[in-house]
């Protein structure tokens, strides 16, 4: 690897955690807008909406950038083709976060529902599946990357059971149908940014492993990763 290459690669990649940082405080804003019927954080998300965007779309040029200067190949490939997916992956989360906010809006003008406990369980384990997905980007975890893939099940049967909750709250009092309605939005939304973590996990064992894990809940039985892995632009 040339000393260029390094220097971009590692560009890449702190550009790709002051994204990742961002996204992720606007998903913490959103989910304390939501249960703490905080407006004024709810309105921050939204408004800082557009600044994600535009940092997404400068992390996409740079990453084409190095792709036409440099020609790179094997893990160095690999790694600028992770950061072109997990920055997708951010900026819809993100877009997710706002969407929640949005909700979180409507329901504190309501408040008459609570949200269901169910719905503040799935909160924390999404929150903690994003967090940990960047954490295996960072430490070039394929294990822990693996762990965050086997969880989205858990946030599907999630979603389905605060739907099923929810409907049935819907039948028993027709005046809260509009609370209910949100509260599933959120709850969708929820079960979606569970889907881009675990899509961030996806990317960080391919990194790692050259291993293209997409469709698969687990390595077949005997199975090899490929060699010459790569935790990040620092690896040798």
């Amino acid at each position: 690897m040339t000393k260029h290459l390094q220097r971009d690669l590692e560009g890449l990649e702190r550009r790709t955690l002051f994204l990742a940082g961002e996204v992720e405080e606007a998903v913490r804003r959103s989910i304390r807008a939501l249960l703490d019927r905080r407006v004024e954080l709810a309105e921050r998300v939204i408004d800082g909406d557009d600044e994600i965007d535009r940092h997404e779309v400068e992390l996409e040029e740079e990453c084409l950038k190095v792709l036409a200067l440099h020609n790179p190949v094997a893990s160095d490939l690999r790694f600028i083709v992770a950061c072109l997916k997990i920055e997708n992956d951010l900026e819809r989360i993100a877009d997710l976060a706002a969407n929640i906010a949005e909700r979180s809006v409507s329901l504190a003008e309501r408040s008459a529902l609570p949200v269901p406990p169910r719905i503040r369980e799935m909160v924390e384990t999404c929150a903690r599946m994003l967090r940990q997905s960047i954490e295996a980007f960072v430490r070039g975890d394929a294990a822990l990357a693996r762990r965050i893939c086997a969880e989205d099940a858990q946030v599907d049967q999630a979603n389905r059971l605060i739907i099923q909750e929810l409907l049935a709250a819907m039948h028993r009092e027709p005046a809260c149908i509009d609370e209910a309605v949100e509260l599933i939005s959120v709850s969708k939304n929820l079960e979606r940014i569970g889907d881009h973590a675990t899509n961030i996990a996806e990317d960080v064992v391919y990194l790692v492993e050259g291993d293209i894990i997409r469709h698969r809940t687990k390595r077949a039985p005997g199975e090899q990763a490929p060699a010459g892995g790569r935790s990040g632009p620092s690896a040798r």
